[in-house]
């Protein structure tokens, strides 16, 4: 995760697995700075007695409540009731050079 100053917007943009995502660094739960947090995997839901981790190198977990949001979904919170979702920004790879688009992504 790397944090720039875009617009006078703190935006983190990660290369997850070869894909890259922007994203606003607010947490939609308690608007903590969530690009200070980790960018890892969580487990999945899975039978009794099993425990199965997955979706590696595209969870952002918030730091201040470890609230888990899955980057390759649109920056929704990852199997929980809480409805919230990152605000997230188009990005374009062009000849190596990474650009974020200042609008919602897909907006």
């Amino acid at each position: 995760m790397r944090l720039f100053t875009l617009e006078g917007r703190s935006v983190g943009v990660v290369n997850a697995q070869g894909r890259f995502y922007a994203v606003l660094n607010v947490c939609p739960h308690e608007l903590a700075p969530v690009c200070e947090g980790s960018v890892s995997g969580t487990l999945l839901p899975s039978a009794p007695g099993e425990a199965e981790y997955g979706l590696e190198g595209v969870i952002l977990r918030c730091p201040w409540h470890g609230y888990e949001f899955d980057l390759s979904n649109g920056g929704r919170a990852a199997f929980t009731s809480f409805r919230g979702r990152l605000r997230m920004y188009d990005v374009v790879v062009d000849d190596g050079a990474v650009f974020v688009e200042l609008r919602r992504a897909g907006g």
